[in-house]
């Protein structure tokens, strides 16, 4: 490996020797190197093979373009042709990039249409890198071009790369069969080989108290969400829990139910789509602002005026969603706010106050959440935030992928020291080592609580907050996510157990069906 002016860590070092052997994936939390086990695989496949090809496949075009600046970087300039694919490359010119490029960095979308339209096949890919490989599921276009790589290429070596793939059994059986995986890799920050590379981090949970102004709102919401459930109960169409998930689901039966001209399930699609409505809204009350919640109820109101759809119109007739309306107006009129505002402005004051270079990266689920933040943190003195979200024009909020490279460079550079990130901020984007993480609200998910705390504590200490309101849906969240982050790595223990047995008994069938497995 001396090529390389890298030297890669011991865990690293373990972990690609593990790779040159066997189909692997490798589970590492965020910010601690996955790339370069790709790297020092890709080389020594390419040693191996010499006249064959490496695809690394990225599911979002800045991941793509990341990967390839790092191999840039690290490899020597004629060690190999490195090629970009993404959409904006035409058809055409792929095609022809394919006849010289030795190492190519596509999205699976471009390949998956490449090699359906027969531009080129695998044959001579001796190594095929699936990042954020959780996703490698069901019908993706990963799943596709996995499918094409194994029936086409003659030495074929597949590498999975994920922080967390789920604490779901079967999800995880199943991305090992897609990916023919043989060998599982799995670290964490308390891994013995880990340790020594990481600094401490720190965490801290912020519980903070629900108002009593707020409470009263949601006594009211709750009535219009209970009477829209007990309505659904008693025409026999919702059994078992009541919750959002639920609530989707029967959504979907109703829907299929409802083209066959079936007038009692019609009623039921409205009712569903009000529950629906009010348990969204209540939720933004518990976990987000007063202001958003403001602007959500308000446009309900339009959508009603504009006859755009019968569920809402009958939702803002009920007394309790016009009482609700006045008493959000009322409040936010006294400027109150959620809690959750004033506790995250007095955290990034005081960090920056302690550490004037300091960088912080601040999750949040919804869009108008991160404005209303950055409104009020742009107030504290030296603090410079900006807000880090997708590409949908909602609320005119929307961010180009040029737009979001600018932002993420003006952070690198410090002319931003206090990032606002809803989920595009979570998944491998090459956002540099930050101070303090702080999560606005507790998430559920496992994969995304753990790719959001990576961000922090890997060359130098740490912080984490997590902002919890008491008596709410956060309180659910925050323990759910702990105890699903414990159960993923239960569950990827065992799976790479039973590799290992297939291993040993190879008349073993890897993994034979999709249903999950009663452990």
């Amino acid at each position: 490996m001396s090529i390389l002016n890298i030297t890669p860590r011991e865990y690293q070092q373990r972990i690609f020797e593990t790779t040159s052997n066997s189909n692997t994936l490798v589970v590492l939390p965020t910010g601690l190197g996955k790339t370069l086990i790709a790297l020092l695989l890709s080389i020594d496949r390419l040693k191996k093979f010499p006249m064959s090809k490496i695809v690394f496949l990225a599911p979002t075009k800045p991941l793509v373009e990341q990967h390839f600046e790092y191999y840039q970087s690290n490899l020597p300039e004629l060690f190999a042709e490195l090629s970009l694919f993404t959409g904006s490359v035409s058809a055409g010119k792929r095609k022809k990039l394919w006849q010289t490029a030795e190492v190519i960095f596509s999205t699976p979308q471009c390949v998956a249409n490449d090699l359906k339209n027969r531009l080129y096949d695998l044959k001579e890919t001796s190594l095929l890198i699936i990042d954020e490989a959780h996703r490698c599921l069901k019908n993706y276009d990963y799943t596709s071009v996995v499918n094409f790589y194994k029936s086409q290429s003659t030495n074929p070596r597949i590498l999975g790369l994920t922080a967390s793939p789920g604490q779901d059994s079967a999800k995880v059986r199943e991305i090992c069969r897609h990916l023919d995986i043989q060998e599982i890799e799995l670290r964490t920050r308390d891994s013995e080989d880990v340790k020594p590379y990481l600094k401490e981090r720190e965490f801290s949970k912020i519980e903070v108290s629900f108002p009593q102004e707020f409470i009263e709102v949601r006594v009211l919401l709750k009535r219009i969400w209970d009477s829209k459930v007990e309505r659904l109960r008693s025409s026999g169409f919702l059994n078992g829990p009541a919750n959002k998930i639920a609530l989707l689901e029967l959504q979907k039966r109703l829907a299929i139910q409802a083209t066959q001209k079936n007038f009692a399930a019609m009623g039921g699609m409205s009712l569903t789509a009000q529950a629906i409505k009010i348990s969204h809204a209540i939720e933004l009350l518990e976990t987000q602002t007063l202001s958003g919640l403001d602007s959500y109820m308000k446009n309900l109101m339009q959508q009603a005026n504009e006859q755009k759809s019968k569920a809402v119109q009958q939702l803002v007739k009920s007394p309790e969603f016009n009482a609700a309306l006045l008493s959000i107006s009322h409040l936010l009129a006294r400027k109150i706010e959620h809690p959750k505002i004033e506790e995250i402005a007095s955290i990034v004051e005081e960090e920056i106050k302690n550490n004037a270079k300091a960088k912080i990266i601040l999750f949040t689920q919804f869009r108008e959440t991160a404005a209303r933040i950055s409104e009020r943190l742009n107030k504290i003195k030296d603090t410079r935030s900006a807000i880090f979200i997708g590409q949908t024009k909602k609320l005119g909020l929307g961010l180009s992928q040029k737009e979001q490279k600018a932002i993420v460079d003006k952070f690198k550079a410090g002319e931003v020291n206090v990032l606002i990130a809803t989920s595009i901020g979570e998944e491998g984007l090459d956002i540099p080592e930050v101070n303090a993480v702080i999560f606005y609200e507790p998430i559920p998910s496992a994969i995304r609580k753990i790719q959001r705390a990576g961000r922090t504590a890997r060359l130098s200490p740490g912080k984490l907050f997590i902002l919890v309101t008491k008596d709410t849906r956060d309180e659910i969240n925050h323990y759910a996510s702990s105890a699903r982050e414990k159960k993923m790595y239960t569950t990827v223990e065992m799976i790479k157990r039973e590799l290992k047995e297939k291993k040993k008994f190879p008349s073993l069938n890897n993994f034979p069906d999709t249903k999950p497995h009663k452990l």
